[in-house]
């Protein structure tokens, strides 16, 4: 009961004397209010270009260099790799294209023909996959130039020189999606790691059954000469061309620009916090002088509360009571300043940035750990305040009646 009783009069108080309440809130604000905006800006600029590194499957991609002889059980054994999320292996490159022509259009496009597989980072947004023999996905520069769009057919060839002959043969394709701009920016197709293999084997004089192709026989059992490779994450490009290094395989990622952006983020998390704690340090100390400054101007106000029946721990309560809500109202106007100064960078800077995008930007969660921080550190020092007001002697109210 008696602690309810130090908390209305703990506000009556707060609200009396609301001038200097008040200067101890925008105190509050001042130090708060530029420490949110910096650190949106931090958030808003370094965490975009980390998202947009994160997003970005070719930050993710891990290309061998030159040409090497991989089996199936080696590129098995990498696949199970938990830093590895995507891995299909590549034939020769001079084996890997195809002629295609559409009814929609006289161009016939030379296409370089990509192997794909489900999960495949660069179509992630594309509805159907290429998917055996007859399905390929188009980029989106070879779908202009055919005219044509998912469920079109078009005609895909070849040309090989087999026992002194000149042969060619033809393939009809489903198309079964576009591939978005970024994924391929030449005229390309998506294929199934089934008919890439295929169109090597023609090439090479060996026979596919599956489309009647005539050939040799192959012996031989296959090896490739590349691979495509995604790591998990960009955290994880690094320690997997390591491992690749270490297996003799030599790999050019974009881990230089990974670690940049993660080393501005470090080094701006560091200067962010060294200007928040001082500044925390500052105003805390500043708050806690200003409150025992208080306590010792109340002296009789408060002695004659002891005499009345308030016990310490009731006495204890009233400064802390009003750094609580110096810290609440404080809170909220360094709150109101980011907003206003956040709008007004991110209108200013609107015109440079991509649709959404934003400069300045802090998350729900960043205001609350804002919040539960101002109001710890308030607390704690109004805590010395407290201290004080408890060696307040009754008698000391007698002296003054």
């Amino acid at each position: 009961m008696r602690v309810f009783k130090t908390l209305k009069l703990a506000t009556r108080d707060y609200k009396h004397e609301w001038q200097m309440s008040g200067c101890f809130v925008l105190a509050l604000a001042a130090v708060l209010g530029p420490m949110l905006v910096l650190f949106g800006l931090k958030f808003g600029i370094v965490g975009g270009m980390l998202d947009q590194l994160i997003e970005d499957p070719a930050n993710r991609e891990i290309r061998p260099v030159g040409s090497g002889r991989y089996d199936r059980a080696w590129l098995g054994a990498l696949r199970q790799r938990e830093d590895v999320t995507f891995l299909v292996p590549r034939t020769r490159s001079i084996a890997a294209t195809v002629q295609l022509k559409s009814e929609s259009s006289s161009r016939i496009l030379n296409a370089e023909v990509i192997p794909s597989d489900k999960g495949d980072p660069l179509l992630r947004s594309v509805e159907a996959m290429p998917d055996g023999l007859r399905s390929v996905v188009l980029s989106q520069s070879a779908a202009s130039k055919l005219a044509v769009k998912p469920g079109d057919r078009i005609d895909g060839s070849l040309v090989r020189q087999f026992r002194g002959k000149r042969e060619r043969v033809h393939l009809e394709l489903n198309v079964a999606a576009i591939a978005p701009a970024a994924a391929f920016n030449r005229d390309g197709a998506f294929a199934d790691l089934l008919l890439v293999e295929a169109l090597e084997d023609f090439r090479d004089g060996h026979a596919v059954p599956a489309l009647d192709w005539s050939g040799d026989e192959s012996t031989q059992d296959r090896t490739y000469p590349s691979f495509r490779l995604y790591a998990r994450s960009i955290y994880d490009v690094a320690e997997l061309k390591e491992a690749l290094t270490r297996a003799g395989v030599d790999s050019r990622t974009k881990v230089g620009d990974i670690e940049l952006v993660m080393k501005m983020d470090r080094n701006l998390s560091t200067i962010y916090w060294a200007i928040a704690i001082i500044g925390l340090v500052g105003f805390s100390l500043s708050l806690g002088a200003s409150l025992w400054a208080n306590v010792d101007r109340k002296r009789k106000e408060l002695s004659v509360l002891r005499l009345v029946g308030f016990r310490t721990g009731d006495i204890v309560w009233f400064p802390m009571i009003q750094a609580f809500y110096t810290a609440i109202l404080g809170w909220a106007l360094a709150v109101g300043i980011y907003q206003g100064a956040a709008l007004a960078i991110n209108d200013m800077l609107s015109t440079q940035l991509a649709d959404g995008q934003q400069v300045c930007v802090l998350l729900t969660e960043h205001y609350v750990a804002a919040l539960v921080v101002t109001v710890v550190s308030a607390v704690l020092a109004a805590a010395l305040a407290g201290m004080r007001s408890a060696r307040i002697a009754p008698a000391e109210g007698l002296r003054e009646i």
